[in-house]
């Protein structure tokens, strides 16, 4: 037995005899991968984190029946998923705009948000997840590849026990019959939602992955393409910004449920937005869903600040921009490492 693994067993009898502060130091290591799984479970920041509590919490009260038949990690797991599974019950399918209609007239406002609609939410990975989980031979994503945003919109196709069964077998590695005990079912069942999943989600997940493409790119061509984006917006640039697209290109601003499709749309949409004035606005990079983003900041003249205004998440084709999704969530900047403002003066 590894010197962790002597840890790890001496930190579960100590939580199973009463000891909180052994237990916040045995999960404490498995919080982060578990946050990002009741993500792909629920396609929300905010409602992950509520997930991960209730499910650390139901750990906690259930830790003196843990029997080791499983590895700790396997049973966070389990406890994680039903959480999720529950959670579920009473929310509505979330999903991108380019999922509910078609796309707008860039020449009309946008329609204003709807409280019927459920956006998925932008993820703050910050670089934390691992590239590769290595888990078994049954997986098929690495973890940044199940947080980019084409694999969180399929997810939300399938049914909330497709939707398990695809992240604890194909992102995770956990076998069929582990899956069954799991989810408390057969592992025919499970070889079931699995073939369903498949092919509900056939043709949803873009080739290359964005792991590929940013990959292809390298730090170099990045970098460069960041800052060429960055000094774009600030100079209120919206051939530049247009330049840099694909002619297919998405823009989307969630929970706007108008998006506009085609560089030549997008440019008419921008043209309307005083953000495309100079030094309207700030750009600052970030990640998320393992994908290249910014925290946008517009200028207020009344407070004389850049505020936080959405999290622009790019997907990338190639060294071009194939979409633009700008999360309007300024109460999620904090998650990324965001401040809330930004400098002081225009220029």
């Amino acid at each position: 037995m590894t010197s962790a693994l002597a840890d790890e067993d001496d930190l579960i009898v100590a939580a199973q005899h009463g000891d909180d502060q052994a237990y916040g130091r045995l999960v404490s290591a498995y919080r982060a991968e578990l946050h990002a799984h009741c993500y792909r479970m629920l396609g929300s920041y905010a409602d992950a984190e509520d997930a991960v509590q209730e499910a650390l919490l139901r750990a906690w009260r259930g830790i003196r029946g843990f029997e080791r038949r499983s590895s700790l990690r396997a049973w966070l797991y389990t406890v994680a998923t039903n959480a999720c599974l529950k959670a579920l019950e009473r929310r509505p399918r979330r999903a991108l705009p380019v999922d509910y209609g078609p796309a707008a007239d860039p020449h009309h406002s946008p329609e204003p948000p709807s409280a019927e609609l459920a956006w998925i939410e932008p993820y703050a990975d910050r670089r934390e997840l691992a590239a590769d989980t290595a888990a078994a031979p049954e997986a098929r994503y690495d973890q940044r590849e199940s947080v980019e945003l084409a694999f969180i919109a399929a997810l939300q196709h399938l049914t909330s026990r497709q939707r398990a069964a695809l992240i604890l077998h194909d992102v995770l590695g956990y076998p069929a019959a582990q899956i069954a005990g799991m989810l408390r079912t057969t592992p025919a069942s499970v070889y079931s939602s699995l073939q369903r999943a498949h092919k509900a989600a056939e043709g949803r997940l873009p080739h290359p992955s964005q792991q590929t493409t940013l990959r292809s790119l390298g730090d170099d061509g990045l970098r460069n393409l960041a800052g060429r984006y960055v000094d774009a917006w600030h100079r209120g640039d919206i051939d530049a910004i247009v330049a840099m697209l694909t002619s297919d290109a998405i823009l989307s601003m969630p929970p706007l449920p108008s998006w506009f499709a085609g560089a030549a749309a997008i440019r008419a949409f921008l043209a309307t937005l005083p953000m495309t004035q100079r030094d309207r606005s700030r750009l600052v990079a970030t990640w998320a869903n393992g994908q290249l983003a910014f925290g946008h900041y517009l200028f207020d003249g009344g407070k004389g600040r850049y505020l936080a205004h959405s999290v622009d998440v790019l997907t990338l084709r190639g060294s071009r921009i194939a979409a633009i999704t700008a999360f309007k969530v300024p109460d999620l900047f904090g998650s990324f490492g965001l401040s809330p403002s930004v400098g002081n003066t225009p220029g």
